[in-house]
């Protein structure tokens, strides 16, 4: 009697190192290919020309030069997010409370310049504010760590409930703070400016390039500490086996602490260029999702961040292309923009599976 089996018509295997060419072009292939089906949900759902489409993308980013300096500004800080939450992503510990830390930072920012900007020089108040916000966020940052090296609790769902907790103690201090009963700061010091962050011009005419060159700066350093010094090596020994870490002698409960402090300490810093350099006042919405978004962009760049510039870029462009769009087209909503928005990331995200695992093909083979 004869049996027969079947093998697979094609099993996944994981990849070695792609060269870095190679990986871009499998990213470009599924960005064409998701521009193609956005085109093709936009004929047939509203009629409308994809390539007008397409080009109310590009002129929501690129339109203008304010609009390109506004682009800047928002990538600024949602890069600024992403390179705090990078190295407690790159240790295995799950960050996040992005949001709750940049509350906590803009709160803090907003009560020097509420308490102190009569009282003091603004170039103190200013460094006030600095000091006030990292310690914020990193104080917001630390607690979770705590808990994880002492009690080894899920840092998760932790960090995640302190975002609940920073955006009810900033709608406290909202209502404490306001004077007309509705529960909204207005701006802060609208006439003395005091605690009013230097506005450099841009040469778009916009106040932005303060922050911009902050995050610049940032950026650079935060690539030097993850790949040449002591603590970015010992975060990422952690990171791969805390066993290894305690075997080779690294005490893997400060490493934690440590970088978590970190962490919540540059979010505190966005908090600070929120609220003392952009907007000038402080509400629960304040951090606009970035501490969420930050995640995305952070893992597209495989904790790079250098590449994180471009995964930034690439959120921030579609999200200003989606706004173009529903003011733009009479038949696209801001529902339909969020939709071509999600295909575009979705093939995106997806392009990394075929960057990591290849699909091999069998044909079916039949044994006695």
């Amino acid at each position: 009697m004869n049996t027969r089996t079947h093998t697979p018509l094609f099993h996944i295997s994981k990849r070695g190192q792609l060269p870095w060419y190679r990986a871009w072009l499998i990213r470009g292939i599924a960005l064409a290919v998701a521009l193609l089906l956005c085109a093709l949900v936009t004929t047939v759902f509203t009629g409308v020309n994809p390539l007008g489409v397409f080009a109310a993308i590009i002129r929501g980013s690129f339109g203008t030069a304010r609009k390109f300096w506004v682009l800047l500004q928002e990538m600024s800080i949602l890069l600024c997010v992403a390179l705090a939450v990078t190295p407690a992503f790159m240790m295995r510990f799950w960050n996040v409370g992005g949001e709750g830390q940049i509350l906590m930072g803009g709160l803090a920012t907003a009560a020097c310049m509420i308490v102190f900007g009569d009282k003091v020089p603004n170039g103190l108040l200013i460094l006030t504010m600095v000091v006030a916000s990292i310690a914020a966020g990193a104080i917001w940052g630390a607690i979770p760590a705590v808990f994880k090296a002492k009690w080894n609790t899920n840092e998760t769902l932790f960090t995640l409930m302190m975002n609940y907790v920073a955006t009810q103690l900033v709608a406290y201090y909202c209502n404490v703070w306001d004077k007309k009963g509705s529960g909204i700061v207005g701006i802060i010091n609208p006439n003395t400016h005091s605690g009013w962050m230097p506005g450099w011009n841009s040469p778009g005419g916009q106040k932005y390039l303060l922050n911009i060159v902050v995050v610049a700066l940032l950026t650079v350093g935060v690539y030097i500490y993850l790949r040449y010094s002591k603590h970015g090596y010992e975060l990422t020994v952690v990171g791969e086996s805390e066993r290894t870490a305690r075997y080779v002698g690294i005490k893997v409960e400060r490493v934690v602490i440590r970088t978590m402090l970190l962490s919540g300490g540059l979010c505190g810093l966005a908090g600070l260029l929120l609220v003392g350099s952009t907007s000038h006042t402080v509400s629960t919405t304040i951090a606009g999702g970035r501490g969420f978004t930050a995640v995305m962009v952070s893992w597209l760049a495989k904790f790079n961040p250098v590449m994180m510039v471009l995964t930034t870029f690439l959120i921030v462009f579609l999200q200003r292309g989606a706004g173009e769009l529903s003011s733009s087209f009479a038949q696209i909503n801001d529902s339909f923009s969020d939709i071509l928005t999600g295909i575009i990331l979705f093939f995106i995200i997806g392009s990394e599976f075929f960057i990591t695992y290849k699909i091999n093909f069998r044909k079916a083979e039949k044994e006695a």
